[in-house]
């Protein structure tokens, strides 16, 4: 045996078996000509070893990351054109995973974390697309002429810990450019009542404006955000505009025992006193608005003005509409029953899909 650092491309057809059902002797004659005439030709052009083909897939080694994304995207690109003709339900179209790890090599086999990494990565890839590990982008990405986009941390079966992931896939639009304000924002961290650590960021300059927690949020991926990034540049022309992520998400701590209404509120006052807000305005947006009102009835002496957009007087379950209730608890048990097993869900997430519901009774 022999262990050494390699970048390990993993490959499968996407709906393989469906494909054979349809079409077994076509999809094959057709393989074959691919793999001949661009797959094999492009991995030994890229220095790359065939370690394992199975019938849908292979595993590839490759010395240098930068060969291993150049060899994955050119087949791909040209796969797309390849099979373009071809009725959606009878294309051929791989999925690519690549990692870079410390691999063992056995005879005609490699083993070791970097390969499961590379087999988990390939299955979060979209049909014609590729996905890399952080290592993989931050060891060659800047020297290919090809835009990924980040999907954060990922988990994934019998993988412990997160994974961060970058996704290719043909035509994809260019990642947005942070507008220019974004680049005021530094990171801080503060602790909220009961020991939460929270973290804040604020831009802009004039009046102070705390903006309230609602739903799931990350205050650096929200400038990237086609819904948020030009609004909080916008906003944060007008005053100081300080953010935070809320417990259970974002940079901020996740692994918190409580995420209620009391515990939001402590938390906006955490944030208020390590930013150095001693009168400031609140922003509340749909759920925001109630904790706003609810920090101003408790901390009047703290409060200039209130912001609120798309708050709510009374929750769902309180509107006196039997048919919207009807699908809300549909909605809500379909998603806990589903969802509560799925290892990607934050904790956070868990929270508002289990109590949401309890609190729009009580609003």
């Amino acid at each position: 045996m022999e262990r050494r650092l390699a970048a390990i491309l993993a490959a499968d057809v996407v709906g393989y078996s469906r494909l054979m059902e349809v079409d077994e002797l076509g999809v094959i004659t057709r393989q074959k000509v691919h793999r001949r005439e661009l797959i094999d030709p492009e991995i030994a052009s890229n220095r790359g070893e065939i370690v394992k083909t199975t019938g849908d897939g292979m595993l590839v080694t490759f010395s240098s990351v930068k060969d291993a994304l150049r060899c994955s995207i050119k087949i791909q690109t040209e796969m797309n054109r390849r099979e373009a003709d071809e009725p959606e339900e009878r294309r051929i179209s791989y999925r690519i995973g690549i990692n870079l790890g410390d691999i063992i090599f056995d005879d005609d086999d490699i083993f070791g974390d970097g390969v499961n990494v590379a087999s988990r990565l390939e299955g979060l890839a979209a049909p014609g697309g590729i996905c890399i590990s952080d290592v993989v982008y931050q060891s060659a990405a800047d020297r290919i002429d090809a835009s990924f986009r980040d999907m954060g941390g990922q988990r994934v079966k019998n993988i412990s810990r997160p994974i961060r992931v970058w996704q290719w896939f043909p035509e994809a639009p260019p990642e947005r450019t942070p507008p220019e304000i974004s680049f005021q924002q530094r990171v801080n961290f503060c602790r909220s009542a009961d020991g939460t650590n929270l973290a804040w960021a604020a831009t802009g300059s004039g009046t102070p404006v705390l903006k309230a927690p609602n739903w799931l949020n990350h205050i650096e991926y929200e400038w990237t955000s086609p819904v948020w990034g030009d609004f909080i540049s916008e906003f944060s022309k007008l005053c100081r505009l300080v953010r935070f992520d809320q417990r259970g998400n974002g940079l901020s701590d996740w692994d918190v025992e409580d995420i209620s209404e009391d515990r939001m509120i402590d938390d906006m006052l955490a944030v208020a006193d390590a930013a150095g807000l001693d009168r400031f305005g609140l922003f509340g947006i749909s759920q925001g608005a109630a904790f706003s009102v609810r920090f101003a009835a408790r901390h009047p002496e703290r409060v200039k003005f209130l912001i609120l957009l798309g708050g709510y007087a009374r929750g769902r379950m309180t509107r006196d509409d039997p048919d919207a209730a009807q699908f809300y608890e549909a909605a809500r048990d379909g998603v806990v029953r589903l969802g509560f097993s799925q290892p990607d869900i934050s904790p956070f997430l868990h929270h508002r899909l289990h109590a949401g519901c309890n609190q729009g009774r009580r609003r």
